[in-house]
């Protein structure tokens, strides 16, 4: 993938930071723009700045991490003569500790891994629990439950599987023992850490968190206010556990104190209990799929299966999508409003088909038998015929060749959350994509001690309202994504490698949070590095875009008010609000490798 410069676009790109920033102060934007902060349905975390990054290159091995403290000890344990799986344990122990808001070992994950021969993918996802039905999140009138009365609680926390498909994972590829891996994360739990400015601004009217005993005493001061940027947190009770899992794997977990604790509070919530039990937690199994590697734009893309809807998304999008240079696709240092009108009506019928089959595999069939049927070059030719001049108001989904039309009811729209993403690629050329989740920020806002009684302790997920809270139509039909017990709910995490064309080679590891806007940060970068030429940084510092079958959402002061109202002639609907992306990519270079940390988080590239 050559790496060149396109410096007419880099020199736009620098107007356009000037014509950023002066469009703070002047609302120029069209009347029928929407200048207001996105809906929760795409907008799971508030923006916490900008902050320019470099890219970062490497002769031997580079970690990308959503914090710098999670990227050094990811350093520490590749110079220790870890692999990259043993680096990616070790990152997210230490994200367990930095990142509460956004992952931990309370939640879940996917995982794909490059040995140098094959790639492989390891889902962690939670399962609902044995005793849940579909209609856990109805309320006795038949409605669903608001969505915040649905998250807070023990009703949504799913069976976490994260660090059961670690031990798994590393079973297979790990180089340091196991307990070697925990020694970063446990320092730092010891010593502490300084609270980053972005889980200062998560904590800030968080009166959920605020009043659960064990995460209200850790975060918050006596008054009820969020710890300061900068304050010391040492977390004890999370030293503790790390111990335990270190010295006895998933099982000191998953079973005894630990579990019993994590039940207790689930159970014993006082305003929203659950109904997870300690044999879901002792029979977690995590699951190895079959990746989905894609050819596109002379390269292959490997992605992950069903139970995410990432990658075939993604390429869904990318395969309606024509190849066009810079000159072409570009306008005024930004994606032309000719470029985003075809990509926002790929996007719709894309997300139209997601809504309609994507869900856990173990439980529903694929179209025609086949994720791929779903990314065949004739189906995708057909959908993008419909593409025209004007925005289209709606998208249904599709009918793949070969495959009968089936009774599922589309999933109605609601939120998704946020996560964490780590690209690591070791000295022999293995690597790692991960993304990470406990779902919303901080969860079901239910923070476990594991039985310890020691301040602090590690956040519990919120992924059971990942299933449709509304499981059947009007007409009765089921949703393919409704909960069900033992199911893992559908994801937008999109973990992705790229090869050369032989998959032999490769080129590329990356990934982001963002809810379903996971999509469009991935395919942006795909996009940016592929037609474009952009190396990663570049690519991650290009505005974001995107569209879930409505209005198309646009960051805000990055587009000028001519791609706008291009936009809006065509009858697209504006929504301008931060897509706060947290894309860790690292790409081959010809000495090496270049990192890219997105400069919308707290994220940071190491390497040597």
């Amino acid at each position: 993938m050559p790496l060149r410069l396109v410096r007419p676009l880099r020199s736009a790109l620098s107007l356009l930071a000037l014509l950023a920033l002066a469009s703070c102060s002047t609302p120029d934007s069209p009347a029928l723009t929407t200048k207001a902060p996105a809906p929760d349905l795409i907008q799971p975390e508030s923006a916490s700045g900008w902050t320019a990054k470099q890219a970062q290159a490497s002769a031997h091995f580079a970690v990308a991490a959503a914090h710098p403290l999670a990227s050094d000890a990811g350093r520490e344990i590749l110079l220790a003569g870890g692999s990259a799986l043993d680096a990616a344990i070790a990152v997210q122990m230490v994200l367990t500790l930095v990142e509460p808001q956004s992952s931990g070992i309370g939640g879940g994950a996917f995982l794909l891994h490059w040995d140098g021969a094959k790639v492989q993918a390891f889902d962690g996802r939670e399962t609902a629990p044995a005793a849940a039905d579909e209609n856990l999140f109805l309320k006795p009138d038949g409605k669903p439950m608001p969505y915040l009365q649905a998250v807070v609680g023990g009703r949504s926390v799913g069976t976490p599987g994260l660090l059961r498909m670690l031990e798994q994972a590393h079973a297979q590829h790990g180089k340091l023992p196991w307990a070697r891996l925990f020694e970063p994360a446990i320092r730092l739990c010891e010593q502490g850490y300084a609270l980053s400015g972005r889980s200062h601004k998560q904590l800030l009217n968080n009166t959920a968190l605020r009043q659960d005993p064990q995460a209200g005493a850790y975060f918050f001061d006596a008054q009820g206010q969020a710890l300061p940027e900068g304050s010391r947190l040492r977390n004890p009770a999370l030293a503790a556990v790390l111990r335990q899992v270190a010295a006895g794997g998933a099982d000191a977990f998953l079973k005894g104190t630990v579990a019993q604790d994590i039940v207790r509070r689930v159970r014993g919530h006082a305003g929203n209990p659950g109904l997870l039990s300690e044999a879901d937690l002792a029979g977690y199994q995590p699951r190895q799929r079959e990746v989905l590697c894609t050819p596109w734009r002379g390269q292959q893309v490997c992605g992950f299966p069903p139970p995410s809807s990432g990658h075939l998304t993604v390429m869904q999008m990318l395969g309606m999508m024509p190849a066009q240079a810079p000159a072409q696709a570009f306008s005024e240092g930004v994606p032309s409003a000719a470029w985003l009108h075809r990509y926002a009506e790929a996007s719709k019928l894309a997300f139209a088909d997601r809504a309609q089959y994507i869900a856990d595999p173990d439980f529903v069939a694929a179209p025609g038998g086949d994720w791929r049927s779903l990314l065949a070059p004739e189906y995708l030719q057909a959908r993008a015929a419909l593409i025209g001049p004007r925005s289209m108001a709606s998208a249904a989904a599709g009918q793949p060749a070969a495959a009968l039309r089936v009774g599922w009811a589309p999933m109605p729209d609601q939120p998704e959350h946020g996560t964490s993403h780590i690209s690591i690629i070791d000295a022999a050329g293995r690597a790692v994509a991960m993304t990470t989740s406990i779902e919303a920020g901080f969860g079901a806002r239910i923070m476990s001690d594991g039985g310890t009684g020691l301040p602090g302790g590690f956040m519990l997920n919120n992924q059971l309202t990942d299933f449709a809270l509304v499981p059947r139509d009007e007409q009765g039909r089921p949703v393919a994504n409704r909960l069900q017990p033992g199911k893992r709910p559908r994801s937008s995490m999109a973990p992705t490698l790229v090869f050369d064309a032989s998959g032999r080679r490769l080129s590329m590891s990356l990934g982001s949070p963002g809810g379903p806007a996971i999509i469009h940060f991935v395919a942006k970068t795909l996009l940016a590095t592929a037609d474009w030429q952009l190396d990663v940084q570049q690519a991650l510092d290009l505005p974001n875009f995107g569209n879930f079958g409505g209005p198309v959402f646009l960051e805000q002061g990055r587009f000028p008010a001519a791609t706008r109202e291009d936009l809006q002639a065509r009858g697209h609907r504006l929504v301008e609000t931060e897509l706060t992306s947290g894309i860790q990519a690292i790409q081959r270079s010809p000495t090496g490798w270049l990192g890219g940390a997105d400069p919308r988080r707290d994220g940071a590239v190491r390497g040597d």
